[in-house]
């Protein structure tokens, strides 16, 4: 995967993304960033690196894997992300909320999970990840579980604008496609956590045959993100009994949203027909 360039990318989501990606000792750092950035935004490498009981080297190390120059850099952006207003946070659900609180609370969480996956997005990397599925031979689309879900509507957009893709959430089928992709192809993972066992084998044995992988995840330090030509962030936040939770959905078909999009403008007269014959197709289905 390219090295990411976050300066103008919300430092706080870069943190909470790689946080599964770091050692021990970078998630020290990590920890620090997220309880006390006003802290950070003062403070020298030694301060930070002191109270994280870590040594400067494994700071600036954490700076340069969120894709900042150093730790100079990191600081700017933590103050520039202070200086925005901040809507008050909805809060976690609890048992003595109305229904009207907990609809409310719900609302928020899945309003702000929008909101930060759109900061994450680089308008360079949607316009590289359209461009190889544009030029790709063949298109495969693989989820596991929920991710499967989601998957299966990225196959169904594509259609709509003249791109037929394999989509597949079975881990058998998944790795039996894998092992038949080559160069021309592009190979397309989604895993919110980025770690799905089932799917990293069978992207392993894709990108073994030269096959660019483009995934969509929470996660930057993920294994899907290592295997990735390209990855798209999304900013929903799962803790492990909230697998497949509408807010990922959210976050993932907005990224996907704006990968279909975008290769709709880049090739507009090819969408624009494939948006006619598909909807001409089933025009007589509905009443």
């Amino acid at each position: 995967m390219k090295t990411m360039r976050a300066f103008d990318t919300n430092p706080i989501l870069l943190v909470h993304s790689a946080m599964s990606g770091l050692t021990k000792a970078e998630q020290k750092v990590a920890q620090i960033v997220l309880q006390d950035p006003e802290f950070v935004m003062f403070a020298s490498v030694t301060d930070v690196a002191e109270r994280a009981q870590v040594g400067e080297t494994t700071v600036i190390r954490v700076c340069r894997k969120l894709g900042y120059r150093g730790y100079q850099e990191f600081k700017l952006a933590i103050a520039q992300h202070l200086a925005e207003p901040t809507p008050e946070s909805g809060g976690p659900i609890e048992t003595s909320d109305s229904l009207a609180t907990v609809l409310q609370k719900i609302a928020y969480y899945n309003t702000q999970t929008l909101q930060d996956t759109a900061k994450l997005l680089r308008t360079e990397q949607v316009e590289e990840a359209a461009r190889l599925v544009l030029g790709a031979q063949h298109v495969y689309v693989f989820g596991v579980g929920s991710s499967g879900i989601t998957a299966l509507d990225l196959q169904y957009r594509l259609m709509r604008i003249g791109i037929h893709a394999n989509c597949e959430a079975d881990a058998h089928k998944i790795a039996m496609l894998c092992a038949l992709a080559k160069a021309e192809d592009v190979v397309i993972g989604i895993s919110s956590s980025g770690s799905t066992k089932d799917l990293i084998d069978a992207l392993t044995i894709a990108k073994r045959n030269g096959a660019p992988i483009l995934c969509v995840t929470n996660h930057v330090r993920s294994p899907i993100t290592q295997l990735a030509r390209i990855a798209l962030l999304t900013a929903a936040r799962e803790a492990p009994l909230q697998g497949g939770a509408v807010g990922t959905k959210i976050a993932q078909m907005h990224v996907l949203d704006a990968l279909v999009s975008t290769m709709a403008l880049l090739d507009q007269d090819k969408a624009m027909h494939a948006i006619e014959k598909t909807a001409e197709a089933v025009v007589d289905k509905l009443l």
